[in-house]
Formats: C-alpha cells, structure tokens, sequence
C-alpha cells in the first residue's frame, strides 16, 4: 500500500503520525488476526494521543473514500476502506474519549451497522467515566447516540451519577439518569439523592 496514493489529506495526517502510531497500524494490518485482536500483540502502547492521531486518520481516510475519485477506483477504495477499518477497529478497543466514541458511532449508523453499535455500547459502561459518558449525551446531536450513552449513564452506580451533580455541563444530564434510576428501576439510594439535590438546587434559587 503507497499511502501517498490514497489522497492528499490522507498522506498529509500520515506523515504527521508519531512512529509508534505507525507501527501500531502496520502492525494490525499484517497481523493473520482481525485487527481488533492483534492490538494487544501490538508492542506499541496505546495512550492518548495516538487516540487523536488514528481519530484524524480515520476521518481523512472516510471523508476520501466518498470522493469521485476513490470510487472510481475499486483497488484504491479497498485499500481506503481496509486502512479505515483498521483504526476504527483499534480505536473501538482502546478509547475512552467522548468525541472518538461519537465519531465511531456516527460512522456505525452510517453505515446501517446496528450491531456495531451495540458493541460500542458495551464499551461504554467497560471502559468510560460517567463524565465522558455525559458528555457524549452533551456533544452528540444524534437522538440514536443520546440514547445508547443516556442507558449505559443510568447503568452506572449512583455515587458515580452524584459526582456530576456539582458540574453545571453535566448537572441536568446526571438528574435526568437518577430520576431514571429511582423510578424505572426502584432504586431508594437514587432516589434520596435526587431529593437532596432537588432541595439545594431550590435553595440556590431562592
């Protein structure tokens, strides 16, 4: 594969890619295994930026594989589309960013993969804080991703749930996923805390 043959945008974020974010995709597109499985074979470690960089990678390699040019060209569409799964495939293991998630998401209901989406929906409550949990309902402008992170939000324990009380981004969202918790799923601890809550806020008010 000459990358610099996949697009402009392309080459130009790979060139910008550490080494070890290289080898890390190298390294998932010639393992035998599903590229979701060779990255724990990876020597790479993963951390935050390489979180960024596949991000970016994966939206030049989408944003080209819907050009004329790409579609026009079946080999070139595989390797766009092979490359692109790859770093989703790397990210759905390895993020717990709200942002990476939606972008994995929006790209699952794009392409009418609901299982997919299920899978992202059991990461959520494996991997990510009930703050990037919240703000995945912040960001997300999808009724379908609101909903997903809005269950896995409620799942979670409820001391995990007060802690975003006293964060005014968060503070609406935390209630709307205790309410849940105390009236669909009868829990008294949710409930006294969203008494409580309720009391202060209308205390503030006052």
């Amino acid at each position: 594969m000459m990358i610099k043959d996949l697009g402009g945008r392309v080459a130009s974020v790979w060139e910008g890619l550490r080494p070890v974010t290289r080898k890390m995709l190298v390294g998932a597109l010639q393992s035998d295994l599903s590229p979701a499985s060779s990255v724990k074979k990876t020597a790479a470690p993963f951390d935050a930026h390489a979180d960024w960089e596949l991000s970016r990678l994966l939206s030049a390699l989408d944003e080209q594989s819907k050009t004329k040019e790409a579609r026009s060209d079946t080999a070139k569409l595989k390797e766009i589309n092979q490359l692109a799964d790859t770093c989703a495939h790397l990210l759905e293991v390895q993020t717990a960013s709200a942002e990476v998630f939606i972008q994995l998401a929006e790209r699952a209901l794009q392409k009418h993969d609901y299982k997919k989406l299920d899978e992202l929906a059991d990461r959520l409550t494996e991997r990510f804080s009930a703050g990037e949990i919240a703000e995945i309902i912040r960001q997300s402008e999808s009724v379908q991703i609101r909903a997903v992170a809005m269950e896995s939000l409620v799942l979670l324990p409820v001391p995990a749930l007060t802690g975003l009380l006293d964060d005014s981004l968060y503070s609406g969202i935390a209630a709307a996923a205790l309410e849940q918790k105390a009236y669909e799923f009868e829990s008294d601890e949710a409930r006294d805390v969203l008494e409580q809550y309720d009391m202060t806020s209308g205390n503030a008010e006052e």
